[in-house]
C-alpha cells in the first residue's frame, strides 16, 4: 500500500489556488465532490502535458526550420563574401582595362546582394508570422477547451486576450508587407487563410460567451410591467439596469467580454480596410454595427415583440415603447461601455449612438415584416381605402415624431452630425423607405391626394382670389400683392417639404418632392390658366372685372415664383442638385436627383411662361381698343394741313381713346403688382409708338407748321397719361420723340443735315430712326413761304 503523501503546507498556496479551493468547498458537504474533482483535474493535467508536448514537438520543428534557413543565408552570405574578397585582391593589381571589367560587375554584384538581403527578410518574416499565426491557433484551441471554459478561470480570459493581441500584432506586420512588399502576396494570402479560420472558431465562442454572460447579469429587463399607460412615463429611475447594478467578478467578467468582442471588430476592420486598399480616414465605408451592442439590442427586441403583437391596431404604442427602452438604457451606454470601445481602439464609435441605431434598426425590420404589408393591403382594399390612407398618414406622423425624438437622445452627445445621410440613415425609422422606394411612391399619392382635396376646396372659394395677403413680416407679399390663395398653397408647399426632411436620404426627398410637391404647383398653375381663358373667352377682357381677375391671377403667379427661387437657394434644395444618386439604381433607370436649375425648375419655367404671355395680353387687349379709338385720328389726314384749334390742347378725335387708355391702364395699376404693370406700360408704350409712327409718320401725310405744332401738342398730351410712372416719358416713344424733332427743324437745316447723312443724324439726337425714315419724314414736312 502506497504511503500517504503529506499535504503541502498552506503558507505555500498561491492565491489562485485559495481561490480554486474556496469556490469548489464551500462547506463540509463538497468533501463528497473531491473524488470526482481529483478526476477532473487529473484528466486537465493529462491534456495540458499533451498540448506542452505537441508545443515542445513545434518549437523543435520551427528551431529545425529557423536553422535550415540560417544555413542556407549563411551559405549565400559566404559566397558573396568570398567574391568581395577576390574582387579586393584583384583591385590592387589589375590594370586599366581591368579596373572597367570589375566596373562592369558592380552592378550585377549589387544585385545579387539586394536578392540575398530580400530573400533573408522574406525568410525572417515568414518565419515570425508562422510562429505568430502558430501562437494564435493554439490560443484559440485553448479558449475552446471546454473544460477551462466552465471553470472560467483568470487564465481563460487570458487565454482569449492574448490570442486577440497576437492576431492585433500579426495584422500589424500583415499591413506593413503589404505595403512595402506587394509581390509577397502569397505569403499574405496564406496568413490571410489561416488567420481567418481562426477568427472563424474565436468570434462566434466570444459571442456565446457573451450571451451567456448577458443572461446571467439578467438582461434583458422584465418589460412584462409595462402597460400602456406608463409607456409616456418620463421618470427614469425606477427602471432597473442590470448593467448599473453590476460588481466585483461578475462586472469584471461582463467589461472582459465587451472589451474582447470590441477588440475582434476593430481588428475585422483593419483587416477588411488592408484588403481593400483603403487610406487612412476611408474606414466610414466599413462602418458595422457593434457587436457588442447588438447583442444587448437582440434580447430586448424579442421581448418587446410579445408587446407589438398586442399593438398592431396602435402603433403609437409601438413607438413609445421602443423610444422608452432607448431613453432608459442610453446613460449606461455613455458612462460604462463607452471607455472600454476607447480603450479597444474602435475609432468613429458611440456607445450611444450604437445602442439608438440598433433599437431604431429592430424598430424599422419589425415595420417593415409585419406593419407596412397590412397598410398596403388596405390600400389596394376598394372598400377601405379612404380609413387607409387616414391610417398610413398616421403611421408616417408617428414615424417622424419618433426619429426626432431619438434623433435628440442622440445629438445630446455632441459627436453626431445629423446632416450627414449615412448618420440620418442609421437613426431613422424612415430608413425603410430607402429598400421599397414604391412605399415611398404611395406615401407621396396619399399625402398629394390630401393636399389638393383641401388645396381645391379653397381655391373654389372666390374670396379667396380678391382679398389680398397682408403680412407685414412677408416683404415679397408688399411688393406682389398676392390674393390669399396663394399663401393658402404656400402653406401646403411648406408641410410637404418640412415631412420631407424627415426622409433620410437626398435622393429619396428629391423623389417624394417631385411626386407630392410639383403636381400640387401645376395644380395651382392650371387653375390660374383656367380663370384667366375664362375671362377672356367671356369678353376678350374688355371688361374691367376681368382685366381684375387677369392681374389677380398674375399676381398669385409671380408671388409663387419668386418664393419658389427664394426656397430654391437654399441649402436643403441645392443639395438635391449635386448629383448624388441612388445606390440602387442602374444606368438606364428613372433617378430622382435634380438638376441644376433646381427641385422646382420646371414648374418654376412654367410659371415665368404664364407670367409673361398674359402680362402680353394684358397690353394688346388695351392696346387693340385704343387702335380702335384712334382709327379716326388717323385716319384725317387733312388735320395737319389746317390751322389748329386753340381753344383745344388736343385733336378732339384723340380725346376718347386717351381717356380710354388711362382708364384701363389705372385699372391695371390699381391692381396687378408693381413690377408687372411696369412691364405692362413699358409693353404698351412701345406699341403705341410703333403704331402712331406707322399710321402718321409714314403714312405720306404732309405736315405744315399748325400740323406740327398740333402733332406736338397730342403727343404731349400721350406722353402725360404715362408720366404718372416716369419722369421722362419721350423716352419710350423713341420714334415719335424722333420723328417730332425732324418736324420741328428749319427747311434749311434739315437739308443739309439730311445730305451729310448718318453721321449728322446721329450728331443731333437721332438714333432709333433710319436714314430711310428720317428723309421720309422730311419730305412729309410742307414749309410755310415768307
Amino acid at each position: 500500500m502506497d504511503a500517504i503523501k503529506p499535504l503541502p503546507q498552506v503558507s505555500t498556496f498561491s492565491a489562485s489556488v485559495f481561490s480554486f479551493l474556496d469556490d469548489r468547498f464551500r462547506d463540509a458537504a463538497d468533501l463528497s465532490q473531491s473524488p470526482g474533482l481529483v478526476s477532473q483535474l487529473k484528466t486537465e493535467i493529462s491534456e495540458l502535458d499533451q498540448r506542452l508536448a505537441g508545443l515542445n514537438r513545434r518549437l523543435e520543428s520551427g528551431l529545425a526550420s529557423y536553422a535550415s534557413f540560417s544555413d542556407r543565408i549563411g551559405g549565400l552570405l559566404i559566397g558573396v563574401n568570398a567574391k568581395l574578397a577576390d574582387l579586393s585582391s584583384s583591385s590592387t593589381s589589375a590594370s586599366d582595362g581591368g579596373k572597367e571589367e570589375e566596373t562592369m560587375e558592380l552592378p550585377s554584384l549589387a544585385k545579387e546582394v539586394a536578392q540575398v538581403e530580400s530573400v533573408r527578410a522574406y525568410a525572417e518574416t515568414a518565419l515570425k508570422l508562422d510562429t505568430l499565426v502558430g501562437d494564435i491557433e493554439d490560443a484559440v484551441m485553448s479558449s475552446l477547451n471546454k473544460n477551462l471554459r466552465i471553470s472560467r478561470s483568470s487564465g481563460f480570459e487570458e487565454v482569449r486576450l492574448h490570442a486577440i493581441k497576437t492576431l492585433q500584432k500579426t495584422e500589424e506586420i500583415l499591413s506593413l508587407v503589404a505595403k512595402r512588399h506587394p509581390r509577397w502576396g502569397r505569403l499574405v494570402s496564406a496568413v490571410d487563410h489561416r488567420v481567418d479560420r481562426a477568427l472563424a472558431m474565436l468570434r462566434p465562442q466570444a459571442i456565446a460567451d457573451y450571451r451567456a454572460l448577458l443572461t446571467s447579469l439578467g438582461w434583458p429587463p422584465k418589460l412584462s410591467n409595462l402597460t400602456s399607460s406608463s409607456l409616456d412615463s418620463k421618470a427614469a429611475e425606477d427602471v432597473q439596469n442590470p448593467l448599473f447594478n453590476m460588481e466585483g467578478n461578475l462586472k469584471s467578467q461582463y467589461c472582459g467580454n465587451f472589451h474582447a468582442l470590441c477588440s475582434l471588430q476593430g481588428l475585422q476592420l483593419q483587416r477588411k480596410s488592408r484588403q481593400l486598399g483603403s487610406r487612412k480616414g476611408e474606414n466610414v465605408l466599413f462602418h458595422q454595427p457593434l457587436w457588442a451592442i447588438e447583442e444587448l439590442v437582440n434580447p430586448l427586441t424579442v421581448a418587446s415583440q410579445r408587446h407589438f403583437t398586442k399593438w398592431s391596431e396602435k402603433p403609437e404604442f409601438i413607438f413609445a415603447l421602443v423610444y422608452k427602452i432607448t431613453r432608459d438604457y442610453v446613460d449606461s451606454m455613455d458612462e460604462l461601455l463607452q471607455p472600454l470601445v476607447d480603450k479597444a481602439k474602435l475609432a468613429g464609435y458611440s456607445c450611444r449612438e450604437e445602442w439608438v441605431s440598433a433599437m431604431v434598426s429592430s424598430l424599422s425590420l419589425y415595420l417593415v415584416k409585419e406593419i407596412f404589408p397590412i397598410y398596403v393591403g388596405q390600400l389596394n382594399e376598394t372598400d377601405r381605402s379612404s380609413e387607409a390612407k387616414v391610417s398610413w398618414l398616421h403611421l408616417i406622423d408617428l414615424m417622424i415624431s419618433f426619429d426626432k425624438r431619438v434623433q435628440s437622445l442622440v445629438s445630446q452627445s455632441g459627436i453626431l452630425s445629423l446632416q450627414e445621410d449615412g448618420n440620418l440613415l442609421r437613426i431613422s425609422s424612415l430608413s425603410v423607405f430607402c429598400d421599397r422606394p414604391d412605399w415611398l411612391d404611395k406615401w407621396a399619392e396619399i399625402e398629394l391626394d390630401e393636399r389638393l382635396v383641401k388645396l381645391k376646396a379653397e381655391m373654389d372659394n372666390e374670396r379667396n382670389w380678391t382679398l389680398k395677403v397682408q403680412d407685414e413680416l412677408i416683404s415679397t407679399s408688399n411688393v406682389y400683392r398676392p390674393p390669399i390663395v396663394s399663401s393658402i398653397l404656400l402653406q401646403h408647399l411648406s408641410s410637404i417639404i418640412e415631412r420631407s426632411k424627415s426622409v433620410p436620404a437626398i435622393y429619396l426627398r428629391a423623389r417624394f418632392l417631385r411626386l407630392a410637391a410639383s403636381p400640387t404647383i401645376q395644380k395651382f398653375l392650371d387653375s390660374l390658366l383656367l380663370r384667366c381663358q375664362e375671362a377672356e373667352g367671356l369678353t376678350a377682357l374688355t371688361e374691367d372685372d376681368d382685366l381684375i381677375k387677369v392681374s389677380n391671377s398674375i399676381n398669385a403667379g409671380h408671388y409663387i415664383e419668386s418664393v419658389l427661387e427664394e426656397w430654391c437657394e437654399d441649402v436643403f434644395f441645392l443639395e438635391m442638385g449635386t448629383g448624388q444618386e441612388n445606390p440602387q439604381e442602374g444606368p438606364g433607370q428613372e433617378n430622382f436627383t435634380e438638376p441644376s436649375e433646381g427641385i422646382f425648375g420646371e414648374e418654376f419655367e412654367k410659371l415665368e411662361k404664364f407670367r409673361v404671355e398674359w402680362i402680353n395680353k394684358l397690353s394688346v387687349v388695351v392696346l387693340r381698343g385704343f387702335d380702335a379709338r384712334t382709327r379716326e385720328y388717323i385716319k384725317n389726314r387733312k388735320q395737319w394741313q389746317e390751322k389748329r384749334d386753340k381753344e383745344w390742347t388736343v385733336s378732339r378725335a384723340l380725346v376718347g381713346a386717351l381717356d380710354y387708355l388711362q382708364g384701363k391702364t389705372s385699372i391695371i395699376e390699381e391692381n396687378l403688382n408693381k413690377a408687372d404693370f411696369t412691364a405692362t406700360w413699358r409693353s404698351l408704350a412701345s406699341e403705341i409708338d410703333k403704331l402712331f409712327f406707322s399710321s402718321i409718320l409714314m403714312a405720306n401725310v404732309k405736315f405744315s407748321d399748325d400740323g406740327v405744332e398740333r402733332f406736338r401738342e397730342d403727343m404731349e398730351v400721350l406722353y402725360g397719361v404715362f408720366r404718372a410712372w416716369c419722369v421722362r416719358p419721350e423716352g419710350f416713344f423713341p420714334k415719335l420723340s424722333e420723328g417730332l424733332t425732324l418736324l420741328k427743324m428749319k427747311e434749311k437745316q434739315v437739308k443739309e443735315g439730311l445730305s451729310r447723312g448718318e453721321k449728322w443724324l446721329r450728331e443731333n439726337g437721332v438714333r432709333y430712326l433710319s436714314e430711310a425714315e428720317a428723309k421720309k419724314i422730311a419730305k412729309s414736312r410742307v414749309f410755310s413761304q415768307v
